[in-house]
């Protein structure tokens, strides 16, 4: 059990400007992906988070050189990887350790991949990332403590139909299919974010791609891929969903700078029609010279609760990290507002823990809860979910909440957030963190 906290003196107005990171997805699914270049990676933009220091454990166990400088990450892989000492306890902390299946099937021939852990959010099940898999030849065999793998027979697959659109799932089989000479056909593919970020990398690496940003991709493989090459990983719209969020609950002029507004736009017009005012002050963009991004500023607003229900769906619609952050919007919101996550058998059961600070949430079922406003936020003391999102949003609700407030167990939030303690005091936020 994580003895971390932070200890929040809430209900301040904040002001200032906060700067967006590095992407925490883009990230991991780019550290997995830097296996298959046989050359030098350097990476710029490397959030600083619990998530990439458990990569960083589980690549140097394998025998990769990682030297870190700020931001920037140097990646050389060795040249033939040794998995017989992996870290298990750190795999067993990141679910997308996963990708390792993917990214290492041409550069080893028979090996074994521990368990993933991560957050708990129900029946997260793996098997359409060993469909996906299946399709090039690679023979997956499921044991209690982890993967078998086979990749003897690395195919090119013209018709990769994946069985969900999910985004680790379409990283692995496009890292997969990086390594087949030959064209692969994904269809039913994440476009989202990170899928894209990964893409961008490969590219450079000399892998062709066609169809970035749809659901359908053209991949033309090879078996070698040897460059050094640099690559500057694009901004965290999930982290920009949370200080969007954060605006909102505590009544604050905020200005959010380096968002990714093509993964924002939706949430942004919901936030519109509930009533949020905001100005988009500058678009420009992300270092990669392909994500558009934008400057944009929050301005406190009275909100009205959307008649339709909130859901999450593959992108272009809501982003599923995003979609944990209306709760805390809705409850400022005046009426019903109904949030039905569909994807995660757990995570709605997270959301009532907000009833604690004052909310109105009733759980219908396990998917779906129904969120009554505005709520006068009040102070308390948790323990944090052990999932990233539903513990962000309580920490939101607690600094928007009057008063001294204690959440314990934070790990998951450092999992995926940047020295939050000291950005947060440098919009006027009154918190510690406590190790």
């Amino acid at each position: 059990m994580s003895t971390e906290k932070f200890k929040i003196n809430g209900g301040k107005k904040l002001n200032g400007e906060i700067i967006i990171n590095g992407s925490k997805n883009a990230t991991v699914a780019l550290l997995a992906a830097a296996m298959i270049n046989q050359g030098k990676t350097i990476f710029h933009n490397v959030p600083q988070i619990e998530e990439v220091n458990r990569w960083v454990e589980i690549l140097e166990s394998i025998g990769v050189k990682i030297e870190q400088n700020g931001k920037a990450m140097t990646i050389i892989p060795p040249k033939r990887f040794s998995l017989k000492n992996i870290n298990k306890k750190s795999a067993e902390k990141t679910r997308s350790a996963i990708m390792l299946i993917g990214s290492l099937s041409g550069r080893l021939n028979k090996y074994f991949i521990p368990q993933a852990g991560g957050c708990k959010l129900g029946e997260r099940t793996i098997k359409p990332h060993l469909f996906a898999l299946e399709g090039y030849g690679i023979k997956i065999k499921t044991t209690n403590k982890g993967f078998k793998i086979d990749s003897r027979n690395l195919e090119a697959d013209d018709n990769n139909v994946l069985y969900e659109t999910g985004d680790t799932v379409t990283e692995s089989a496009i890292m997969a299919a990086a390594q087949i000479p030959g064209k692969t056909v994904i269809k039913m593919a994440s476009a989202n974010y990170m899928v894209q970020d990964l893409c961008f990398y490969l590219e450079k690496l000399g892998v062709k791609i066609k169809g970035i940003g749809t659901s359908t991709l053209e991949i033309k493989g090879k078996k070698k891929l040897k460059k050094n090459v640099e690559y500057n990983i694009s901004e965290d719209p999930i982290e920009a969903m949370f200080f969007i969020s954060l605006a909102i609950v505590t009544k604050s002029r905020l200005v959010i700078k380096r968002c990714p507004i093509e993964f924002l736009d939706l949430e942004l017009l919901k936030l519109k029609k509930m009533g949020q005012k905001f100005n988009i002050l500058r678009k420009y963009k992300a270092k990669n010279k392909k994500t558009k991004l934008v400057n944009i500023e929050m301005i406190p607003s009275k909100l009205i609760a959307l008649e339709d229900k909130i859901h999450a769906l593959p992108f272009p619609g809501l982003n599923m990290d995003n979609l944990p952050f209306f709760v805390p919007i809705a409850m400022m919101a005046k009426g019903k507002t109904l949030i039905h996550d569909w994807v995660y058998e757990n995570r709605a059961v997270y959301f009532t823990e907000l009833n604690r600070l004052g909310g109105n949430i009733t759980l219908i079922d396990s998917h779906r809860v129904e969120i009554v406003g505005p709520t006068k936020l009040k102070n308390a003391d948790l323990t944090s979910p052990p999932a990233l999102r539903p513990a962000a949003i309580i920490l939101v609700a607690m600094l928007g909440a009057k008063g001294k407030s204690t959440l314990r167990g934070v790990y998951s939030i450092n999992r995926g957030y940047e020295d939050l303690e000291k950005r947060l005091q440098s919009i006027g936020a009154d918190i510690k963190f406590v190790n």
